[in-house]
């Protein structure tokens, strides 16, 4: 049989406070001890920028919230040359919806993989479904650590039997002894101790433990509650030591402080251990049966203690009927009985102890590597004596997830106290054409798309705040209408906007309503898209209908019972239906006898409004004018916007020149809602192919997209890129790459662009 050689382990690593990154230390350390020659080393998932100040196994470390850095990090694996990689997989550690971004990770390298899963849900979302099952198909093995997590895999996720590998939880080696050995080092020699660690979350139920105190100190006065760990570190973030402090205040109020002990720090493995070896009972309270596993329940057994917990899914099947005692969730009653029980009772708590002690030797570190390395040698085997190739490099058009990270540097740059400037000398914010509401509605628009993507970033809401303030101000209640234009000096330029600016603030006040995590900003949107209820009766334009239909369908996502504007939303769309029907000439199927710009967004405003309306009249009609679109826009392996030199003409060719990224925004995001539609992937390719666009598959082999600047060219001439990136442009390519990315993740069922009905 080939023999792995060399690992590389991707998770959590310490100093790093999580279970996690205690798992994958010991395991490095484990394997790396396994056997002579074995080379095992780290590759650590950091959830800050700065990191932490690892030890030498780590050698690579990964920002989880940057999808570029996951590409970076399989190209150092593929260079490494190592002979398996042990992925650990939990999804909160990685970024991406649902943690997909790991997905890319693994999909680009070219050794085996062998993934242990820390969480296996038994009702997971379709994104987590989704994750976990691309992880299952790319992964040559899965490690689970219980049989409830194998028969989970085999019926929800159709995972194969012989993918499946149980290998337990791994435990320190520490002898079985007398707790006594231990008590004087935390100062409680000659009392009995009831002991929990592990890092502090509410859904641990210690409040149920401290409520069943008073019972238990009634028979055994000299018991003593440690409670060893810190705040988790996400908890601790969002809400201080307030759980904490609450246990602290229910156990004065019980009179049961002088029994109870904090230990408020995240203990190292050595420390651990003395704390476990004091214990004479441990207790797991968890609130919730879904938990899969737990690396604090197998430390305390794996040492020889007698345990009380819940009936969660891993303490079930862990303790059994003679390793220890199950009580029902947020029973404080049947923990007190219980652990009274054991307490006064030493030959049923030392025969609990020693029948836990030796189940779980065959978890001790040392025999989990074996074990490990059993399950990576066989998937190098079989890996040998494949003949195909597994890895393959693929074009751009096939390669469909890597797509750039998401940059709003230009965007930023180009924006001041009053909102977004229009236009760019190169990259460089040009102040002589000032700010119009267009551009700020497009901004608001992609800030609040970002914000739902990635929510731990501050700057979105900070930015959809500016932007939204300017639409505000934008709103003349003179005339009842948006103005447009604005000159650097903040001097409105007209009193009423076009029709297009009309539609389009309308559209982004839809979106920030549907999609804000910020109450003031729905509200404030809210109450300026109903303002906005007089404009959309007067639009006649079938782009301006259709910008203002599709900020309707955001807006009724969040709020569909809005009688209102479900009534403004089909006397617009039957008005945009009547533009087309009927058409005389087969050929040409346009309500006008030209193509301008943002062509896409009409069949996308006829199939919102077809599908939500119910309309089959819409949707045939939406599908024959974007199929119709796509054949004029369409070269054999490129796409090919109508420029805007001499557009396109009834009865006359196409302009080649000047395209612009505003015709490929709205194409592309029109064919990613016509495949949700119909899962016909002609429109997913399509999309595909005119994200390509910018990134230089096009007429001139030419990219749009500025990797340096964040920026994007503003057009296509005869001459080359065009090389100013104004807002317009930067825009269209950001809605485009975070629709995209949304796509790919399954974030697309709570786009504005794309709803779906179940």
């Amino acid at each position: 049989m080939e023999r792995v050689r060399s690992v590389a382990v991707i998770g959590n690593y310490l100093p790093r406070m999580c279970g996690i990154a205690t798992f994958t230390t010991d395991l490095v350390n484990a394997v790396s001890s396994a056997g002579k020659g074995i080379e095992c080393w780290a590759v650590a998932m950091n959830d800050r920028p700065e990191g932490y100040k690892y030890p030498k196994e780590v050698r690579f470390e990964i920002n989880q919230n940057k999808s570029s850095e996951y590409s970076l990090a399989s190209d150092y694996l593929n260079i490494s040359q190592i002979d398996a990689v042990s992925l650990q997989h939990e999804y909160g550690i990685f970024g991406g919806e649902n943690g997909s971004y790991i997905v890319t990770l693994i999909r680009r390298l070219r050794m085996p993989v062998v993934t242990t899963l820390h969480t296996v849900l038994k009702e997971p979302t379709s994104g987590q479904k989704k994750t976990l099952s691309e992880i299952a198909s790319l992964s040559a093995k899965l490690i689970v650590m219980s049989e409830t997590a194998c028969e989970f895999l085999k019926d929800i996720y159709g995972v194969p039997e012989e993918k499946i590998v149980l290998i337990h939880h791994g435990i320190p080696d520490m002898p079985f002894v007398d707790p006594n050995f231990y008590k004087d080092q935390f100062g409680v020699e000659g009392r009995k101790v009831i002991l929990t660690f592990g890092l502090l979350s509410p859904n641990k139920g210690i409040e149920y433990m401290i409520d069943a105190l008073p019972k238990i100190i009634e028979k055994h006065n000299d018991a003593v509650y440690i409670i060893v760990g810190a705040t988790h570190p996400n908890i601790k973030k969002t809400q201080g030591e307030e759980y904490r402090q609450n246990l602290v205040r229910r156990a004065k109020a019980a009179g049961v402080d002088k029994n109870i002990m904090f230990f408020n720090r995240f203990v190292e493995r050595n420390e651990l251990c003395e704390f476990l070896g004091a214990c004479d009972v441990y207790v797991t309270p968890y609130l919730s049966e879904s938990q899969i596993v737990s690396g604090t329940l197998a430390y305390a057994m794996g040492v020889g203690k007698a345990t009380v917990s819940t009936p969660y899914w891993y303490a079930k099947e862990m303790i059994s009927t003679d390793r220890g005692i199950l009580v029902n969730f947020r029973d404080s009653e049947a923990m007190a009985k219980a652990v009274s029980e054991l307490l006064e009772d030493d030959v049923k708590r030392n025969a609990m102890r020693k029948r836990a002690y030796t189940f779980l030797r065959r978890a001790v570190w040392s025999q989990v590597a074996v074990d490990y390395l059993a399950a990576l040698n066989e998937v190098k085997d079989e890996r040998t004596k494949k003949t195909e190739l597994y890895f393959s490099t693929k074009t751009l058009a096939q390669d469909k997830t890597s797509l750039p990270e998401i940059e709003f540097r230009h965007v930023f740059l180009m924006t001041d106290e009053t909102g977004i400037l229009q236009h760019a000398s190169y990259s460089i914010p040009d102040y002589d054409h000032g700010y119009c509401t267009d551009d700020n509605a497009r901004a608001l628009i992609a800030t609040v798309m970002a914000q739902s993507l990635m929510p731990e970033d501050p700057k979105f809401l900070t930015f959809q705040k500016k932007y939204l303030a300017f639409i505000k101000y934008a709103y003349n209640d003179r005339e009842s209408c948006f103005r447009n234009f604005m000159s650097f000096d903040r001097k409105w330029l007209e009193e009423k906007g076009s029709e297009d600016s009309q539609g389009r603030a309308i559209w982004s006040l839809g979106v920030c309503a549907a999609l804000s995590r910020d109450k003031s900003c729905v509200a404030l949107s809210t109450t300026l898209f109903h303002k906005a209820v007089g404009i959309m009766e007067k639009l006649l334009h079938p782009r301006s209908v259709s910008f203002a239909l599709v900020g309707m369908h955001a807006y009724l996502a969040r709020f569909s019972g809005d009688s209102e504007i479900r009534r403004m939303r089909e006397k617009l769309a039957n008005l945009l239906f009547e533009k087309f029907k009927n058409r005389p000439d087969k050929q040409w199927l346009w309500f006008d006898d030209e193509l301008f710009y943002a062509n896409a967004k009409i069949p996308q405003a006829l199939l919102l409004s077809g599908q939500w309306m119910q309309r089959d009249d819409m949707i045939k009609m939406g599908f024959v004018l974007l199929n119709w679109l796509i054949e004029i826009q369409k070269e054999s392996n490129y796409f090919s916007p109508i420029g805007n030199r001499d557009w396109l003409r009834k009865g006359k060719g196409k302009a080649n020149f000047d395209q612009q990224p505003i015709e490929a925004q709205s194409m592309l995001e029109t064919c990613l809602l016509a495949y949700n539609m119909t899962g016909n992937e002609h429109y997913s390719n399509t999309a595909y192919l005119v994200f390509n666009w910018f990134l230089g598959q096009n007429i001139l082999n030419e990219p749009l997209y500025d990797f340096a600047t964040g920026g994007c060219r503003d057009g296509l001439t005869p001459d080359g890129a065009n090389m100013n990136q104004g807002a317009e442009s930067t825009l269209a390519w950001l809605l485009s790459l975070l629709a995209m990315h949304g796509f790919s993740s399954e974030q697309n069922k709570m786009q504005y662009t794309v709803p779906i009905i179940e």
